[in-house]
């Protein structure tokens, strides 16, 4: 499995010139990653004034409070391809956005700690789901020269939507008055304006946070009822007419060029039989090569711990000698950066190709995490902090922001991107859903662990994070394959035969 395949005779030539609007239609389906990333981080912002407010004195509990819509998220985007199979990916678009909604609205009115977490979970449904069908639906529109590029628009919505709950936290911050609560420090964070009792319009301001995902949510809703549905799920279920009518409309295709790519995709799904879970079984430890190979993608892109760098950016700022508010503005900062370096990526995915930026990535996290590893290793302890001395911090601050970088410009949006085009068409959206609830877990994980692990030592941790980067690197080269400017048709029979 180690040589890469060239792309074989396909109607690719012509697919993509006469074109209309995939790239705005790409957008819509993306949206579902600006929820996603929304929901995510917008309960960083929340989470003092929710252990404020419902008087939680465990951590662990509070913890969970905050990593439990990641376990909704797994559970989502394992069913999520099972629907998208059966009912189509526009309906299970529309299933995401009213689970947005609902969550939005649930954690903002929740009277305590365990009816927000059920809420949390509804939410992290919505997650699982959104991180499966946009990629699924995006490669089956897209022309292959393009594919990359609007496949990798999932990651582009996930980190705005970082930044939005970013803005939208410290805004309802700003406009939620001050530290009133009289057991809790007035040191000038931001938790701590959050954590009070300031209110806008007698709601407290971190309810206001939440239900703000109402706006995004109503829109990725209503939008989802402008685009077409996928062809080689309208093929699949035998709307012949509507998928042709969707290929000229989308791709541009006509006469010959579309009736060989309607014959391509048929005889790409005549090869497989009706979806099942049994078709992702194979010889290897029970799964097909070609799963295991989604399945570890996912798992590396969050074993870096490129959420620790988000989730907990305090810890490190602080170790570097900055106050808490500037503590804040530096995460903007930092997710500024990201959305930076994953326009960059997006211009290159389709010119250098997936497996390239996938490589550099990787020496990029080894090299950064492991500078970070030593740093924090070395460095002296005092109450439980780690405090850098002269050229350390700035050094430590300068390789977080390069390792967010690094992962910007490839594990974050190309895993995306292959998770999309991988799988055979039969098995594509039960595939990837395996893939992303796999994701979920180990997002979880590393976020449940991070806590133990800096108590321990912040080296360990980042040392731990540099050993899974590399071992991402070995993997790569070893099992990866080049995808870039392939059919999926074509793709399917490479595959079949790797596996």
């Amino acid at each position: 499995m180690s040589k890469d395949p060239a792309p074989t005779g396909s109607p690719s030539a012509d697919e993509g010139e006469g074109g209309h609007g995939v790239g705005l239609i790409a957008a819509v389906a993306a949206m579902g990653g600006f929820l996603f990333g929304y929901d995510s981080s917008v309960i960083n912002g929340a989470v003092d004034a929710i252990q404020f407010h419902f008087h939680v004195h465990s951590s662990f509990l509070l913890g969970f409070a905050v990593a439990i819509a990641l376990l909704g998220a797994a559970v989502g985007a394992v069913f999520a391809g099972q629907w998208a199979d059966r009912w189509g990916r526009l309906l299970v678009m529309r299933v995401a956005a009213l689970l947005f909604l609902i969550a939005a609205i649930g954690t903002a009115v929740a009277p305590d700690l365990i009816t927000l977490m059920v809420f949390r979970v509804i939410g992290g449904l919505g997650i699982g789901v959104a991180s499966v069908i946009a990629p699924t639906y995006i490669a089956e529109v897209s022309p292959a020269r393009i594919r990359g590029r609007l496949a990798s628009l999932q990651q582009l919505a996930i980190v705005f939507g970082i930044f939005a709950a970013l803005l939208v936290d410290y805004a309802f911050y700003l406009g939620g008055g001050h530290c009133a609560a009289p057991d809790i420090p007035k040191h000038g964070s931001v938790h701590c304006a959050i954590a009070s009792s300031g209110e806008i319009a007698s709601i407290p301001a971190w309810r206001w946070m939440f239900l703000a995902m109402l706006v995004p949510a109503v829109i990725y809703g209503g939008l989802s009822l402008t685009i077409p549905e996928s062809p080689r799920y309208l093929l699949a279920a035998g709307k012949d007419t509507r998928a042709r009518e969707v290929l000229e409309r989308v791709l541009g295709l006509r006469g010959e060029a579309l009736v060989v790519k309607v014959n391509s995709i048929k005889d790409s799904l005549k090869r497989e039989k009706p979806p099942a879970w049994s078709d992702l079984r194979g010889p290897a430890l029970g799964l097909l090569p070609i799963v295991w190979i989604g399945l570890l993608l996912s798992v590396f892109q969050q074993f870096v711990g490129i959420n620790v760098i988000f989730y907990f950016s305090t810890v490190l700022w602080s170790a570097v000698g900055f106050s808490s508010n500037d503590s804040f503005v530096i995460s903007v900062i930092s997710s500024l950066i990201n959305i930076a370096a994953t326009f960059i990526a997006i211009a290159f995915v389709d010119k250098v190709g997936r497996k390239p930026l996938l490589l550099i990535g990787s020496a990029g996290m080894t090299v950064t995490l492991g500078t970070m590893a030593v740093i924090f290793g070395t460095a002296n302890v005092t109450n439980g902090q780690p405090h850098l001395s002269g050229a350390a911090g700035p050094i430590a601050l300068v390789a977080a922001n390069l390792f967010v970088v690094a992962f910007a410009l490839s594990w974050g949006p190309v895993v995306w991107v292959l998770l999309g085009e991988l799988f055979p068409n039969r098995i594509r959206a039960s595939g990837l859903a395996v893939a992303a609830g796999a994701q979920w877990i180990a997002n979880f994980a590393i976020t449940e662990t991070f806590s133990p692990l800096k108590d321990l030592s912040l080296g360990v941790a980042y040392g731990l994070y540099a050993l899974f980067a590399l071992l991402s690197f070995v993997f790569v080269s070893r099992w990866v394959r080049e995808t870039k400017g392939m059919e999926l048709e074509d793709m399917d029979d490479q595959l079949r035969v790797s596996s």
